[in-house]
């Protein structure tokens, strides 16, 4: 019964092009199958009627009514057809059919296919395949390749915008046209700001749309070209502009008033630009221009679980009235943690009912940001399930993801599968934010805890052990634990001398970091090289730099009389930097140049900070605060050391720190503050002043200046 309900397809058989256009799919489905039997198949020109031969007919046609992103695979009682409109359809027919008959292709170098002598298609069906989204984009490593990308349906955005991304400082440069017309710019905060535009300047429009035409002139072949906001939230506030936002709904008014103007004057040009920040939100009683597709980036949310209306009631809302605003809408996906590509990031449970919740409110495009061209943890199975889930949100992602770790990882595939599993369930139980800027320190009491880090190499051990005569499995074992290695190191940091940290206290009270563990960070700096893993971060820390930083760490050490005091916070810091509290401060720890290791931070506040010396025989204090003006952390302006004595608090020492200068660089600084009496005193209060504001050449609205303090070190000099 079975071979009557089935076509049977042996390398006897021929693959038919019925339209001379259909020769390149024809040959991409051959070579497959020529891999797969023991004989080449033939490729003819036509089918021959008075066979009873089954065939594999291809063809473009226009006689179906099919969309230009449509293609159709059926069968009558003898034969296999794949029809579509065009050339690259007709070829996502082939891999369709392909995938059917299990062939796979994992990565750019890692394909499946199934030896056999005979394959199978079920007769006299007709299914039409459409994708959930038409447009389809990654940025993951393997997608660099054509043949991958051609494969998994995936557009290229590289290839496909003439403009991309944020885009204003590209047809309006500050360089150029600042010194000399500064009205160009966005008054902003009561200044010029190079950082955005005037929307309401006809002179901007009139460059904007030169600018415009001599690119799309260069770039004529391109589908797409963003006129886009820079990187920042800065918009222009001058007395047109604000009107303007006050009648379109907020910044967003000037913005999309301004981009119909470009749009009118391009009808035919398809112009993206990026919903982001101040532009977040649509614009009301404003019609968008038809030519107009909004790129929705939605970047601050909960990545540990699927969005809806009960976790995220005010995006769905913004994402609802999108999809009535906008005539195209797109969506801009994060899906990786940027901060550090390297450490484990549970969000692959968001991925399917977010892709559901976008096309169910007319998402026409997505474009999926991942690691670009380094391929951080899992990169291979996290661009696997996105390419499915954009052409098809239906699909069961639980066996596509058991198809793919049977594939990829081979005999290691139920331990890669039990790790996977156990970190989305310690990941729920904990219930924590999965932020695309967090750290595996952040996630220390929650899904990396060192408990669970133990267990997560404990499977990924006996994934190793399953694989150990297969050196390229078992090097895909290495890499995810790699990932184990980093969040380890990184806690360690943290950890400082007490358990789980970097150092042990030898018998003279010093520091020392301990055996064979900076051979561990060289080891895994040179992995990460190995593996082209040239970046730890969106930052761009190379695994060199890393290893440099950590033989910096290992000397940065402090042995002072301070450690394991009792510390007060009579202000507290901000909740996210809180570090372990107050101990933090006389830990004997250091902080170096990331602001989630040991810094403590305080927004707007002054950190007023009392220590229980005891009248310990002391005579200067030293402080260490950090410098990253690109998050709004500053030196502090004033430094206040009291003594309590009689009932009351006695100003010693006042201390008047430098005046701010423009730096971007990441820097720490100390102050040492001397004075005899300090050991007369049974406690000792650190009133710091924080800077009143942000700096001009920071200012942004709702940004408050942080000063974050590290260790507070006391000596008898």
């Amino acid at each position: 019964m079975m071979a009557q309900s089935e076509i049977i397809i042996t390398d006897k058989n021929k693959i038919i092009t019925a339209s001379e256009n259909a020769q390149q799919a024809a040959k991409i489905l051959k070579i497959y199958l020529d891999k797969s039997f023991a004989k080449p198949f033939e490729i003819a020109a036509d089918s021959k009627k008075e066979t009873n031969a089954s065939e594999i007919i291809l063809s473009i046609s226009e006689n179906e009514k099919l969309k230009p992103n449509e293609f159709i695979i059926k069968s009558d009682s003898k034969s296999i057809y794949l029809i579509a409109s065009n050339q690259k359809y007709l070829r996502y027919a082939v891999y369709t059919l392909l995938e059917i008959w299990e062939f796979r292709k994992f990565t750019s170098t890692e394909n499946y296919i199934p030896k056999v002598t005979q394959l199978t298609f079920v007769k006299n069906i007709q299914k039409v395949h459409q994708p959930s989204f038409d447009y389809r984009a990654l940025l993951y490593p393997d997608c660099y390749d054509e043949d991958f990308r051609d494969w998994h349906k995936l557009d290229w955005q590289v290839d496909d915008f003439g403009i991309w991304g944020h885009s204003f400082s590209v047809l309006v440069p500050a360089k150029e046209f600042f010194k000399t017309n500064p009205k160009l710019f966005a008054l902003y905060e009561g200044k010029r700001n190079t950082e955005s535009l005037c929307m309401s300047n006809d002179t901007v429009v009139d460059l904007v749309q030169k600018k415009m035409t001599r690119i799309i002139e260069e770039k004529p072949n391109a589908q797409f070209y963003s006129v886009s906001q820079n990187d920042d939230v800065v918009y222009c506030e001058c007395a047109e502009c604000k009107a303007l936002n006050k009648k379109y709904g907020g910044p967003q008014g000037s913005f999309y008033y301004f981009l119909n103007k470009i749009a009118a004057h391009f009808p035919k040009t398809k112009i993206t630009t990026l919903a982001y920040l101040h532009t977040f939100k649509p614009p009301v009683n404003l019609k968008i221009e038809p030519n107009i597709h909004t790129i929705f980036c939605p970047i601050e949310l909960n990545r540990a679980k699927p969005i809806t209306a009960e976790n995220a009631a005010s995006f769905v809302k913004i994402l609802e009235n999108w999809s009535t605003t906008s005539p195209h809408l797109f969506l801009w996906d994060y899906t990786v943690q940027f901060s550090n590509y390297m450490s484990p990031f549970p969000n692959f449970e968001s991925f399917q009912g977010n892709y559901k919740l976008f096309k169910k409110n007319k998402v026409k495009g997505i474009f999926a940001q991942g690691y670009s061209d380094i391929p951080g943890d899992f990169s291979e199975l996290r661009q696997y399930l996105l390419a499915k889930l954009m052409w098809n949100t239906d699909i069961d992602l639980e066996a596509t993801t058991a198809d793919f770790l049977r594939g990829f990882y081979g005999k290691a595939a139920p331990f890669v599968s039990k790790y996977l599993n156990l970190l989305e369930t310690n990941q729920k139980k904990s219930n924590a934010y999965l932020d695309i800027y967090s750290s595996p320190v952040e996630a220390r009491n929650t899904f990396l805890t060192p408990q669970t880090i133990d267990q997560y190499d404990q499977l990924l051990e006996q994934a190793s052990a399953a694989v150990e005569n297969d050196s390229v499995l078992h090097s895909r074992i290495q890499k995810l634990r790699l990932a184990l290695e980093y969040v380890y190191f990184e806690q360690a940091k943290f950890y400082g001398k007490n358990q789980h940290g970097m150092f042990i206290v030898n018998s003279k009270g010093e520091k020392e970091v301990k055996e064979g563990l900076t051979e561990r960070v060289l080891k895994f700096a040179r992995a990460c090289n190995q593996f082209g893993i040239y970046e730890l971060s969106e930052g761009g820390l190379s695994p060199d730099n890393y290893y440099k930083e950590w033989l910096e760490i290992c000397k940065n050490t402090t042995t002072h009389l301070g450690e394991d005091l009792k510390v007060n916070f009579i202000t507290q810091p901000s909740n996210e930097f809180k570090g372990k509290g107050s101990y933090g401060l006389v830990d004997g720890n250091r902080g170096y140049r990331d602001f989630n290791i040991n810094w403590m931070g305080w927004y707007e506040n002054n950190p007023e900070i009392e220590i229980e010396t005891k009248k310990l025989n002391f005579n200067m204090l030293k402080l260490n605060f950090l410098n990253d003006q690109r998050h709004w952390i500053f030196m502090p302006k004033k430094i206040k050391v009291y003594g309590f004595k009689d009932q009351k608090w006695n100003l010693l020492q006042e201390k008047i720190c430098d005046n701010l200068t423009e730096d971007f660089e990441i820097t720490t600084k100390s102050w040492e503050i001397t004075d005899q009496s300090f050991s007369s005193f049974a406690r000792i209060k650190v009133i710091v002043e924080n800077q009143s504001e942000i700096p001009l050449w920071r200012k942004r609205k709702n940004k408050k200046p942080m000063v974050m303090l590290d260790e507070i070190e006391l000596y008898k000099k």
